[in-house]
């Protein structure tokens, strides 16, 4: 699925393990910052949090093998920023005027292209990056 991607690695981690480990060699000025914490208010996790667009971020983390995830893995996806998740709580007020109909249909439209274009590409961008630092700690597999 493009604006996702999964890197297996051969032990579990933790948040706290990856973040870690990003911290100590992760390239602040080829990749930027990033920070841990959640997308939005509502997100019932923390994770690792980089900038895509404005109206989206990319998130990292990790998952262990177990009943509902097989394997591990460090997982690299999109997902609404703050911002992005605002505007489109706005689109889902339901109204009566057909131009407003239509400005939130183009923003949904919108959005479903930056989540499968640059969003997407910042994904792979990411991942790609991180892939080559978990392989050159040994930790890939």
């Amino acid at each position: 699925m493009r604006g996702r991607e999964v890197i297996p690695v051969n032990r579990k981690l933790s948040l706290d393990e990856l973040e870690r480990f990003m911290q100590e060699r992760w390239d602040r000025a080829e990749y930027g910052e990033f920070r841990r914490g959640k997308p939005t208010p509502a997100s019932i996790e923390e994770y690792i949090l980089l900038p895509a667009t404005e109206r989206t971020m990319v998130i990292v983390y990790p998952r262990g093998g177990g009943i509902f995830s097989k394997g591990n893995k460090v997982i690299v996806t999109v997902c609404d920023s703050p911002e992005g998740a605002a505007l489109l709580a706005a689109t889902a007020i339901p109204v009566k005027n057909v131009f407003f109909k239509i400005g939130q249909t183009a923003h949904v439209i919108n959005r479903s292209k930056e989540f499968r274009g640059e969003a997407a590409d910042m994904v792979e961008a990411y991942a790609a990056y991180l892939r080559t630092l978990l392989e050159a700690a040994g930790l890939t597999g």
